[in-house]
């Protein structure tokens, strides 16, 4: 005790002859205390000692000293060496901090009257070591090239329920791996939420459940460097607000779920954006090999959008279908899945689906684009469930199949811009898919699809962009309401006999509705014809043989009207214009095609010809103005009609 006295009168003495800083070392914590803010300090019955409203008792100060140090504003600093950590609190602040040091693990407590933002500065190496914080107040957390392995749960576990700032220190790779078989949440564990900033580099490694768990919102602002969850025996990211990217990287690999999962939080608040995901900017690479799993996932709305940083997100997904017994259906992986809405209005998006029943993108609401690249493939051959095998599909049973697609909406579709290529293999593999309406205003859209390439569950509005379908086995545009063609330009191939270019509902009396555009449709069978008299753009409708790489060209007189080269061979259907769509239809090389332009005239007779030479702009062989140096052969001729009283002949 009387060395403590000694000390403290010589480093009183020294501190008021320059501007120095006394350190007050309990256990494997220093406290700093700059000369100009310590103040009166109390000496009080021998047995302890207030500086700045901080009281320590003399029995657990294991040493006291004056140096000319620099004491950060605000900050802690934890640095770990292997068995142990040494950890400096600026001694201004130590009122409000209650700081435990026990071998490397470092628990520190903030006062409720705290209201100044402290920073924690993390750094160095421990293979059992761990940091928690709490309190009710904000805070930063800067990861300053930091390795850190937890042997009993998080090595990294914030249970204050404020924003917490974790900036990746610029130039540093800092490291989380926490135990197996623990009781914890995740390897990054906050109750809070968190904003990632600096350009630094955090790998994560989740051994019990997710590797990262964050309560409330994760974002990444727009100068956050990247952070790479390595594995994770759960979800790579699972937050239960909303996630937002604003700039750098995240790549997610080796998880056991989703790669990013955003929940709906289950207490009341009013966070308007809850279960959201949010891509403003910067790189997303995930790959998910698991059941079922998803790439990123929200149970609220899905955004991405430009915020003066594209954003680039590449998903891949591996697993097959599952049973889910909770939900009595058959579940399967997408790339993309909202359990609301999605809008696609920027960035470059490249989505592959190689399991069974996987898909590119998946909404269980509205699914908008209004600009971006979208590109999606899905290789993997239907799920079923049981004893269920393709022979047995049918609508009524379809929870117990899950069918791979390229992108689906269990509500409408609208493509207002953006360019959109879509890939699929597999039964019922379809390109794009509504359960409700489907709207095309805009944009390019290029589909190669084992089933239709653009279905919708009710009608069908094409008012403008591109669209070029090819479907393998089935048709090219198939809606089960009216098609409303009013403008753009439309190549669409279906498969052979029955199958055909465009098909509206005839069963249930829908139709097509011609009023703009250019428009082929080609087909083993014969495509559905307008028959409402709304339709007033014309339409011609004629079979013809001609094989893949062949021009054909329409002619009136000597007025070139439209010119197309084909994309490929039909090896059955044709035959005959009268006969019906679902039959008699086989022998031959004829394809059944469905032509409407605004340059074609009601009643007017144009011929046909196989074998052109032409030149100018196309679409996918399709020349709106060709210029002709040979016609080729006449096929056959046709005339003109606004609409057919019989509909499909």
């Amino acid at each position: 005790m009387k060395r403590i006295l000694l000390t403290l009168i010589s480093a009183v003495t020294a501190m008021t002859m320059t501007a120095q800083t006394m350190n007050v070392v309990v256990g494997e914590v220093t406290y700093a205390i700059p000369a100009a803010d310590a103040g009166d300090m109390i000496y009080s019955d021998g047995t302890t000692l207030t500086i700045i409203n901080k009281v320590y008792s003399l029995s657990e100060v294991d040493q006291m000293y004056v140096d000319y140090s620099d004491v950060t504003e605000a900050t802690v600093e934890v640095v770990y060496s292997g068995s142990t950590a040494a950890v400096r609190v600026d001694g201004r602040y130590a009122q409000y901090l209650t700081v435990e040091a026990s071998g490397a693990n470092v628990s520190i407590q903030q006062s409720d009257d705290l209201a100044t933002e402290i920073t924690y500065a993390l750094s160095g190496t421990s293979t059992d070591g761990t940091f928690y914080m709490d309190g009710s107040y904000k805070a930063t957390v800067r990861l300053n090239g930091l390795t850190l392995t937890s042997t009993t749960g998080a090595p990294v576990n914030i249970q204050n329920g404020k924003r917490i700032a974790v900036q990746l220190a610029d130039g540093t790779t800092n490291t989380l791996t926490d135990c197996a078989d623990g009781s914890q949440k995740a390897c990054f564990v906050c109750k809070g939420h968190v904003e990632f900033d600096g350009s630094g580099t955090l790998n994560i490694t989740g051994n019990t459940k997710h590797a990262m768990w964050v309560k409330e919102y994760v974002q990444l602002k727009k100068g956050a460097g990247t952070i790479n969850i390595l594995s994770a025996v759960g979800d790579g990211i699972n937050c239960q607000q909303y996630y937002q990217q604003n700039g750098g990287t995240v790549t997610i690999t080796g998880t056991g779920d989703d790669g990013i999962q955003c929940d709906i939080k289950d207490d009341d608040d009013d966070e308007d954006n809850t279960g959201a995901v949010i891509i403003k900017g910067g790189t997303l690479d995930v790959t998910v090999t698991a059941t079922a799993a998803k790439g990123i996932k929200g149970e609220g709305d899905f955004t991405v959008n430009d915020d003066k940083s594209t954003p680039v997100i590449t998903v891949t997904t591996t697993g097959g279908g599952e049973w889910d017994d909770d939900d009595s259906e058959t579940k399967a992986s997408a790339c993309l899945k909202s359990d609301a809405n999605m809008t696609i209005s920027a960035g470059t998006i490249t989505l592959k689906s190689t399991g069974a029943g996987g898909k590119g993108i998946k909404t269980d609401s509205v699914f908008t684009v209004n600009g971006g690249t979208i590109d999606v493939t899905t290789t993997g051959e239907i799920y079923m469930y049981g004893n269920y095998s393709s022979s047995d599909l049918d609508r009524t049973d379809s929870q117990y199949y899950s069918s791979p697609k390229g992108i689906k909406a269990t509500g409408d579709v609208v493509i207002n811009d953006g360019t959109i290529t879509v890939a699929t293999s597999g039964t019922n593999a379809e390109g794009i898919e509504s359960k409700a309406c489907l709207t095309v205003n805009g944009g390019t859209l290029e589909i190669d699809a084992y089933d239709d390439c653009i279905n919708s569950s009710s009608h069908m509005y094409i008012n403008g962009g591109y669209i070029y379908c090819n479907a393998a086995n089935n048709d090219g545009i198939d809606s089960n309401g009216d098609m409303y063609i009013n403008g753009g330009t439309i190549v669409a191939y279906g498969t052979n006999a029955p199958e055909c270019g465009l098909d509206a509902n005839e069963e249930e009396n829908y139709s097509i509705h011609f009023t703009g555009g250019v428009v082929i449709g080609i087909g083993g069978a014969e495509s559905s014809l307008p028959s409402e008299s709304t339709s007033t753009q014309p339409y011609l409708s004629f079979s013809a043989s001609i094989s893949n790489g062949k021009t054909m060209l329409i002619r009136n007189g000597t007025t070139d009207i439209v010119a197309f080269t084909m994309g490929r061979t039909y090896s059955g259907g044709g035959g005959g214009g009268n006969q019906g769509r679902r039959g008699g239809q086989s022998g031959g090389s004829s394809a059944y095609f469905i032509v409407s332009t605004p340059n074609l005239s009601s009643g007017k007779s144009y011929t046909v010809y196989t074998g052109a030479t032409v030149s100018g702009t196309s679409w996918h062989g399709l020349y709106p103005e060709p210029t002709v140096s040979a016609t080729g052969s006449q096929t056959t001729t046709a005339t003109a009609a606004l609409y057919s009283s019989g509909g499909r002949r």
